[in-house]
């Protein structure tokens, strides 16, 4: 894969990780050409890696959408990541030393200034929360797993959920992360595989209980 497919892949994923590219919306290989600064070809290919991934769609017309995926979908996505990042977890209380608990910290109390501020900052949630999740993975030391993890189309899940969250429910996140430290100060594994499940379990509850009321309010 040359350089500009790379940089048209990057640029593609993160229009739709940050939600400036909907699900449902279309991806126009001229206008995503011109915002990549490439050609049309390494976007193309992007496309189709893309599509590989589940982040996009192809109609029969050949015509290229970001995913909009089912709630059968998003179940599904959950149940795998949540018996992975569980894993995960797991290793890490494993091999967690000190310099990385130190970090990890550090990174939860970013999360809990954002969640207590008068107006929660969700999009500073967002990335720190990211960042946490990245460190267990990191700490858990297996290449495999990082790689299985990457190819879970959750975040831009993750993001409409959080952009619907009370403060209570961020505050949740925070408190659960901080039972998650605790397991891996005390090196139990097992604590830290069950917290990591409800973790995820409780997220998705969360997305279902968002999409529930947006579906009311259609109505």
């Amino acid at each position: 894969m040359t350089r500009a497919t790379d940089h048209a892949y990057s640029e593609i994923r993160s229009l739709i990780l940050s939600g400036d590219a909907p699900p449902g919306s279309a991806l126009k290989e001229e206008q995503l050409a011109e915002i990549c600064g490439v050609s049309r070809t390494p976007v193309r290919d992007a496309l189709r890696r893309l599509e590989a991934e589940l982040y996009v769609v192809r109609s029969e017309s050949q015509r290229t959408f970001v995913a909009n995926w089912s709630r059968a979908d998003v179940e599904e996505m959950f149940a795998l990541r949540a018996m992975l990042e569980a894993h995960a977890a797991r290793r890490a209380a494993e091999r967690m030393t000190g310099d990385m608990l130190r970090e990890m910290r550090a990174c939860n109390e970013a999360i809990e200034l954002a969640v207590g501020l008068a107006q929660p900052d969700v999009h500073e949630f967002l990335d720190r929360n990211r960042d946490f999740h990245a460190m267990i993975v990191a700490a858990a030391d297996s290449p495999r797993l990082a790689a299985t993890l990457s190819t879970l189309v959750e975040q831009p899940i993750v993001r409409r959920t959080a952009l619907h969250y009370r403060r209570d429910q961020l505050a949740q996140s925070a408190n659960e992360h901080r039972e998650l430290l605790q397991a891996f100060a005390a090196g139990d594994p097992d604590w830290a595989h069950a917290v990591m499940t409800s973790h995820i379990r409780r997220a998705f509850h969360a997305f279902s209980n968002t999409q529930s009321d947006g579906d009311r309010e259609k109505r």
